[in-house]
């Protein structure tokens, strides 16, 4: 039989339709996925990980509405960009509300909901939460691009003399959680400010956000390359590229400077003299949207995933009949350590083997190891006391925090 690596890579979509991750359904529309069970157990998994990480580097998570008045992306400058891209307004009274099409405006609400000192910064806002594109139907595809998005966003509210650590430091924690996740970088990109009229902000700042984001590689050490006009329209940024199975090359992460917003929202915090500065705003997201990032986990893993965000971390599976409870009993009790554990009963011992290929620890109970209270594991070749396996397998799918 041909290793994994001789065989030709699926495609995400194929791989979730067989392995049932998600659905998409016209009763719903194109690019609108409902993540099935064993999906969802996947991205909750990726969710919990990527909410500690942040928690653990200083982050405070907030939960902020879908959606908000159009006057709000008129000032964001989000409206003059991508009006095209944005759902219709929809009628309140007077008032229009619309789908929003970025997370950035509404943290920059939750710096402006009070006065803020110097002490509180540098303020990191993060929230894993939608916002929407009106894709066309013709061009929306599996994962790989949706109308509703769930993205991992972050804004960083700091002084100019915090940025280059604060910078470091995203750099960072992008690289330790694509490790995590199993995700290899293709490259990095300096996206620049081009030619023409639809940037916002002045040009000085521009070159000096260009600028600290440039040392910031350098101090890394990391080779990039530097591209005029894929900026966003608010500031200069750092896109760390994957390639994915048809050797397509896209942005997953992103660290993003902005001068612009934070005057035009007149944000505001109290310096050491007393006089009122504006902050800068870094715009980040370790792991970008979470259907393309899984569409892309999928892909690289065949969907045999690392045992920390697998759908099913374990399949317990007894020999008969008569090894039902104590199957039943072993998976309860790895539940209650916060395991995914399923029993499987049905086919012979052989075919269930076969089709719990793509589950880390298979544990199989016997008449002997039922009598002892054991389970022989097969990826560890031995029968191990029911306890010494939880604590073994507990470990084994503990995120690498």
């Amino acid at each position: 039989m041909p290793s994994q690596e001789d065989r030709p890579m699926q495609d995400h979509r194929r791989l979730g339709r067989e392995l049932e991750l998600y659905h998409l359904d016209p009763m719903i529309g194109a690019g609108l996925p409902i993540w099935l069970p064993a999906g969802a157990a996947v991205r909750h998994a990726i969710e919990s990980y990527i909410r500690e990480v942040e928690r653990l580097a200083g982050y405070q998570h907030v939960y902020s509405p879908p959606l908000a008045k159009r006057v709000m992306y008129e000032r964001s400058g989000h409206l003059a960009k991508f009006a095209d891209d944005m759902f219709a307004p929809i009628d309140d009274g007077g008032d229009e509300l619309m789908l929003r099409p970025s997370l950035c405006p509404h943290h920059a609400m939750v710096f402006g909901s009070r006065g803020r000192s110097y002490r509180e910064l540098p303020l990191r806002i993060a929230e894993l939460g939608g916002m929407y594109r009106a894709e066309r139907s013709g061009v929306v595809g599996g994962l790989s691009r949706v109308r509703a998005i769930w993205l991992n966003d972050a804004h960083i509210f700091c002084s100019l003399d915090q940025v280059g650590d604060e910078v470091a430091a995203i750099l960072d924690m992008i690289l330790r959680a694509h490790k995590a996740l199993g995700v290899a970088v293709d490259s990095f990109r300096l996206s620049r400010r081009g030619e023409g009229a639809g940037y916002i902000g002045a040009p000085s700042s521009w070159a000096l956000a260009e600028d600290m984001l440039r040392q910031a590689l350098v101090a890394a050490g990391i080779s990039f390359a530097e591209a005029p006009g894929e900026a966003a329209f608010y500031g200069p940024k750092i896109d760390i590229q994957i390639r994915d199975v048809h050797d397509r090359v896209y942005s997953l992460s992103t660290i993003q400077i902005d001068f612009a917003q934070p005057e035009r929202f007149g944000l505001e915090y109290v310096a050491p003299d007393g006089d009122r500065h504006s902050p800068v705003m870094i715009h980040r997201s370790v792991v970008g949207g979470l259907e393309r990032l899984v569409g892309h986990l999928i892909e690289v893993h065949q969907g045999a995933f690392p045992a920390w965000y697998a759908p099913v971390q374990l399949a317990v599976l007894p020999v008969g009949a008569q090894q039902s409870e104590a199957a039943h009993r072993f998976a309860s009790d790895a539940m209650r350590l916060g395991l995914r554990a399923e029993v499987r009963e049905h086919e012979s011992l052989g075919h269930r083997v076969r089709e719990a290929s793509k589950v880390p620890f298979i544990a199989v109970i016997g008449e002997r190891e039922a009598e002892v209270g054991a389970v022989s594991l097969r990826s560890h070749a031995g029968v191990l006391p029911e306890g010494a396996a939880l604590d073994l397998i507990a470990a084994e799918c503990r995120p690498p925090l």
